[in-house]
C-alpha cells in the first residue's frame, strides 16, 4: 500500500524537549523519507488528515522474540529470574528455523501494531539442538531477517556471543549444557568468524553485535569480543547487572563489578548499550556516564522477573533507550511511562523524567544503528505513529498536551496508523500484511508448546 505524498497532522511531536506537540504539521513524503516538515499550517486539500497526535516511529531496542511464547504462562509462578530462565530454555530447545521465522514474524507484526518501526533483536539462538551447526551457521539469524521484512519493520540483528553457562564465585565458568548448547560458538574467535560469514544484509536490516553478560562470556574473552565488534561495526549491546547474584559472583571472582569488567575489556562507549543496568554502584554510574554508554531499560520485564528498580535518575536521561525484552507486554508507551513511574517508587518523588525525555528514549533508533530515523524531520526516514485522542483512555485530553496524555495514559491499542520507511504497516489499527495476526500467533505458539 503506497503512502500519500502529503500528510497533515492535527498535532505532532517534532522533538521539543518538554514534549509539547505543534499544531497543523504537514509531512511530505517521497522515496521513503520526509522531504519537508512544516508546522502551524492549514491542511491542504490533497493531504490525508491524521487526527490526534502523531509521533516518530518507535524503537524497541531489546527483544528476545521467542520469549513471546511464554506470555500468560509464567507470570503467576513463584520463584525468581533463575527459575523462570529454566522454563525459557525449554522453549528455546523446541524452535527450528521455520517456527522461529513464523513466531518472530508475528511478534514483529505485533510490535508494528504498537507503533514500532525498528527492533533490536538480541539473538543467541544460533544452532540446532545439541549445538550442532546448521549447514548455514547463520540460518536462525536469517530467519529473523526474513521475519522483519514480512512484518514491515527494520531490524538490527544483535548477534550474541554466549560461551558459558554461568560464573561461580571462585572464577570458574560453567560449560554450556542442555538447551544452552544451541547458543555457543566455542570461543570468541569462533563467534566472530561465524558473524563475519553472515554477509551483506538487505536494506531493512543491519548487523550488530552483543556480549550476553559477564556470566556468559568469560572475562578473558571479552577483549576479543570488543575487538571483533569494532571490526564488524554496528551497535554493541550487553546485558548488565540485571540480578544481584550476577554482581556478587563477579565481585567474588574478579574483585570488580560487571561494569568495571566491561570497562577494562574496552566494551563501554558511545556505541554500547547496557541492557537493564539495574544494580549499579556509584562507581558504575560514573563509569557509564563518563563513557557515554546508553542504558536500555525494559521495565515490564524487569518488574515481571522481580529484577529490581534501576537508578534511572542518576543516569543521563539523554542516553536512554527502551525495550520490551521478554514481551510480557508489547507496548512502548507502557515501557516509557514505567521508567518514570518506577523512579517515583524508588525515590518517592515525581517528575524526574518528562514526556519529552521518555519519548526520546522510545524513539532512540540511533542506538540500533539507524542514525537517520526517530524524528519527524526533513531528510529522516518516513516513520510515524498516529494516535487519535478520542479513545476512552484519551478522551478529554488537552491536544496541546497530547504527548503527555499519550505517554502517560495511552496503550498500544490506541495506535491507529503506522508508517515505516514511507510504507503503511498499520491502517486503522490493522496490520496491512498480517490482518489475522492473533490467529497467526495462536497457531505458531501452540505448535511450539504442544
Amino acid at each position: 500500500m503506497s503512502a500519500p505524498t502529503r500528510l497533515w497532522c492535527e498535532w505532532a511531536w517534532t522533538g521539543s524537549a518538554d514534549g509539547a506537540p505543534e499544531p497543523g504539521v504537514l509531512l511530505e513524503v517521497a522515496g521513503g523519507r520526509f522531504t519537508a516538515v512544516t508546522a502551524r499550517t492549514a491542511a491542504p486539500a490533497d493531504a490525508e488528515v491524521l487526527p490526534g497526535v502523531t509521533l516518530p516511529g518507535l524503537a524497541d531496542a531489546h527483544s528476545h522474540a521467542f520469549h513471546r511464547a511464554l506470555r500468560g504462562r509464567t507470570h503467576a509462578d513463584g520463584g525468581s529470574f533463575w527459575t523462570w530462565r529454566e522454563v525459557m530454555y525449554r522453549v528455546a530447545d523446541r524452535l527450528d528455523p521455520d517456527t522461529y521465522l513464523r513466531l518472530a514474524r508475528a511478534v514483529y507484526a505485533e510490535m508494528a501494531l504498537a507503533g514500532v518501526t525498528c527492533v533490536g533483536e538480541f539473538h543467541y539462538l544460533h544452532h540446532a539442538p545439541g549445538g550442532v551447526r546448521y549447514t548455514d551457521p547463520n540460518e536462525m539469524g536469517r530467519a529473523l531477517v526474513a521475519a522483519a521484512a514480512d512484518a514491515g519493520v527494520r531490524l538490527t540483528l544483535l548477534d550474541v556471543c554466549y560461551l558459558a553457562g554461568g560464573l561461580e564465585p571462585d572464577g570458574t565458568y560453567r560449560p554450556l549444557s542442555g538447551p544452552q548448547t544451541r547458543f555457543g560458538d566455542g570461543d570468541a574467535a569462533g563467534w566472530a568468524e561465524r558473524v563475519r560469514s553472515f554477509g551483506p544484509l538487505p536494506g531493512h536490516a543491519l548487523l550488530g553485535t552483543a556480549a550476553h553478560s559477564v556470566r556468559a562470556v568469560p572475562a578473558r574473552e571479552l577483549p576479543e569480543v570488543a575487538a571483533a565488534a569494532a571490526g564488524i561495526g554496528g551497535p554493541l549491546h550487553v546485558h548488565l547487572s540485571e540480578q544481584p547474584a550476577e554482581n556478587a559472583a563477579c565481585l567474588a571472582a574478579h574483585g570488580r563489578t560487571p561494569t568495571a569488567v566491561l570497562g577494562d575489556a574496552g566494551l563501554l562507549g558511545e556505541g554500547t548499550s547496557l541492557v537493564h543496568a539495574t544494580h549499579l554502584t556509584d562507581g558504575d554510574v560514573a563509569a557509564i556516564r563518563g563513557s557515554r554508554s546508553v542504558v536500555c531499560l525494559c521495565p515490564t520485564t524487569e518488574r515481571d522477573l522481580a529484577d529490581g528498580l534501576p537508578r534511572t535518575g542518576d543516569l543521563d536521561a539523554r542516553r536512554l533507550s527502551l525495550g520490551s525484552d521478554q514481551h510480557a507486554r508489547i507496548d512502548m508507551f507502557e515501557e516509557a511511562r514505567a521508567v518514570e513511574l518506577h523512579e517515583r517508587l524508588r525515590t518517592h518523588r515525581r517528575g524526574t523524567l518528562g514526556a519529552g525525555d521518555l519519548l526520546r528514549a522510545a524513539t532512540a533508533h540511533a542506538t540500533l544503528g539507524w542514525d537517520d530515523a526517530g524524528a519527524l524531520a526533513a531528510g529522516a526516514r518516513a516513520d510515524l505513529v498516529n494516535v487519535p485522542l478520542e479513545g476512552v483512555r484519551l478522551a478529554g485530553a488537552d491536544p496541546a498536551r497530547g504527548v503527555d496524555a499519550v505517554v502517560f495514559a495511552a496503550d498500544a491499542s490506541d495506535v491507529r496508523n503506522v508508517m515505516a520507511d514511507g510504507r503503511w504497516t498499520v491502517r486503522d489499527g490493522v496490520h496491512t500484511r498480517m490482518p489475522d495476526l492473533a490467529r497467526d500467533l495462536d497457531t505458531v505458539i501452540k505448535e511450539i508448546l504442544k
